[in-house]
């Protein structure tokens, strides 16, 4: 091993020590991902504090892989911790994370489960449109207005039907969660130039049982969308 130690006039004494065949001045010695990780989930299986887990899930939602997934999903459950647990799942590109999530909504409830159909939202998993379905009826209205947006959210017909089937007959607050999931819906259809399905969504919010803040936006978008297609030659 060679040392050398020099001193930088102005700066004080600095010592740079390098070992012969190590690596150059400057390069990144961080250990690869995988390495990295395996050590983020260590903590995270650990007896560790809470804020060190929490701070590994935080550099799980930047190098986190399918190998974070399990020891990730093993907190939903902690109250302290689901927030940052779902944090770092929701950006991994693995369908094991959405496996997770719709297996948690089985298991959880209260603010932990709200929290899980809100990340199944964000991550748009059409295999989660039956499970979420089931609890547009939920006795807890907290988790069945989570579960309206995130049928918005993850749009598509099988959405749509679902929260048009639960939308009379529930509480007023669920109803307007069940109309924004619809909103929501229908602005992606014609984000992505589907113009029919999204006017009929419109049109099935314009009636007059509906509460007048959804009839008059419903009308609107309805308006604004025909106007954006242009007369029909």
């Amino acid at each position: 091993m060679f040392r050398t130690i020099v001193s930088l006039a102005g700066v004080g004494l600095v010592a740079l020590v390098c070992d012969v065949g190590g690596p150059a001045l400057g390069q990144d010695t961080r250990p690869p991902g995988n390495s990295r990780e395996a050590k983020l989930i260590a903590v995270l299986k650990s007896g560790a504090a809470q804020h060190d887990k929490a701070a590994a899930c935080l550099e799980l939602s930047r190098v986190g892989s399918k190998d974070s997934v399990a020891p990730l999903a093993a907190l939903l459950g902690d109250e302290k911790l689901a927030h940052m647990a779902r944090y770092a799942l929701e950006p991994i590109p693995d369908p094991a994370v959405d496996a997770a999530l719709r297996d948690a909504l089985g298991r959880l409830k209260g603010r932990p489960l709200v929290g899980v159909i809100g990340s199944l939202g964000v991550r748009r998993d059409a295999q989660a449109v039956e499970p979420l379905s089931r609890l547009l009826n939920d006795p807890d209205s907290d988790v069945a207005q989570a579960a309206a947006r995130a049928l918005g959210s993850i749009g598509g017909p099988a959405a749509v039907k679902a929260l048009e089937g639960a939308l009379d007959g529930t509480s007023a607050a669920n109803q307007r969660a069940i109309c924004e999931g619809l909103f929501r819906c229908a602005e992606a259809f014609s984000a992505h130039g589907q113009r029919d399905p999204a006017l009929a969504i419109y049109e099935r919010l314009n009636q007059p049982k509906m509460p007048q803040p959804v009839r008059d936006g419903a009308a609107r978008r309805a308006r604004m969308l025909r106007q954006e297609e242009g007369p029909r030659l």
